[in-house]
């Protein structure tokens, strides 16, 4: 089961990765307020043939829980890509590297405020080392960056960002038991939905930059990659083995998109850049091999109670 969890997340964490490319690729050929909307409006116009049978069937339970699922949706699939974005014109890329990277830890201290799911020492250390990849990543390999740093408006409301994704995370956890195809297609109605006052700020701004070739290929790109198939298999991975241990693997995202600029954009392969990716595959690493150990039955037979839950929620992904 860890080993389909783990390729679910490296898959996500790899997509998630080239998004940050393909934003580099974005500017000037597509806005980004513009980019969030109609990456939605794609998703939903292709989730929809896949999930409206499945959706319709499960209406009565979609229908009880409708502000939950629209919760996530607008959290998770919205409304980070939209400070997201915004984050970057006040701020630099390195303070966004780090500052998500605090991503994991939210997700723990949420998931031990409000569940009691504890982690133990050595999955503490395995984050620090991620964490340490990150930054490594994010300075360019020099951590005299970092005495540069000054925090600003960007780096407040990243902060937010990070808090509206880590909730989402561990939001997962109560997502009633729907097929995976009227998850998808409700979850992405409700980012379609919360993106339209955005959209229509930037409209009305006069900051609309239309999608030329490039801007509709990047807009297709985030639509299948980032929206449907990389949240599917975030979601599954997060199922399998819980949001504390899923949620370390996005301290790849950097590291992925550091490699992928390297290989798309033609950046230079640095030394750090491989230290750091060992880094964070050594941190991952450890912290799953820590977790899997306490994730395991009991002499009595017991399960612990993050793993149970990510068997009980493993059946809305089975057609």
């Amino acid at each position: 089961m860890h080993r389909s969890a783990y390729i679910f997340l490296l898959v996500t964490t790899l997509l998630w990765g080239g998004n940050s490319v393909a934003g580099k690729l974005a500017v000037d050929h597509i806005s980004p307020m513009t980019l969030v909307f109609l990456r939605w409006v794609l998703a939903v116009l292709i989730m929809l043939p896949i999930g409206w049978r499945t959706l319709r069937e499960d209406w009565p339970v979609v229908r009880r829980h409708w502000m939950l699922l629209g919760g996530l949706g607008a959290c998770g699939f919205t409304v980070f890509n939209v400070i997201f974005y915004v984050a970057l014109n006040y701020t630099t890329a390195i303070n966004v590297s780090i500052e998500q990277a605090a991503i994991p830890i939210v997700i723990i201290v949420a998931n031990f405020v409000l569940f009691r799911l504890r982690v133990n020492r050595v999955q503490i250390v395995g984050v620090v080392l991620t964490i340490v990849g990150v930054v490594l990543t994010a300075s360019h390999g020099d951590l005299r960056q970092l005495l540069k740093l000054d925090l600003n408006f960007g780096d407040a409301i990243m902060l937010v960002a990070v808090l509206c994704y880590s909730f989402y995370s561990v939001g997962l956890r109560l997502k009633p038991a729907i097929r995976w195809q009227s998850l998808m297609l409700t979850l992405s109605i409700a980012a379609l939905v919360t993106s339209v006052p955005f959209f229509l700020w930037e409209m009305a701004a006069g900051k609309v930059t239309l999608p030329d070739g490039r801007g509709w290929a990047v807009a297709i790109y985030t639509a299948v990659g980032v929206s449907i198939v990389s949240q599917i298999f975030y979601i599954r991975g997060n199922e399998l083995i819980g949001a504390n241990r899923a949620g370390l693997f996005i301290n790849l995202v950097p590291i992925f998109g550091t490699l992928l600029s390297v290989v798309l954009v033609g950046e230079k392969f640095q030394l750090y850049q491989a230290l750091a990716l060992v880094l964070v595959l050594g941190g991952i690493g450890l912290a799953e091999y820590s977790g899997r150990k306490a994730a395991r039955p009991s002499n009595s037979g017991n399960i612990s109670p993050e793993k149970q839950k990510g068997a009980d929620q493993a059946a809305p992904f089975n057609p």
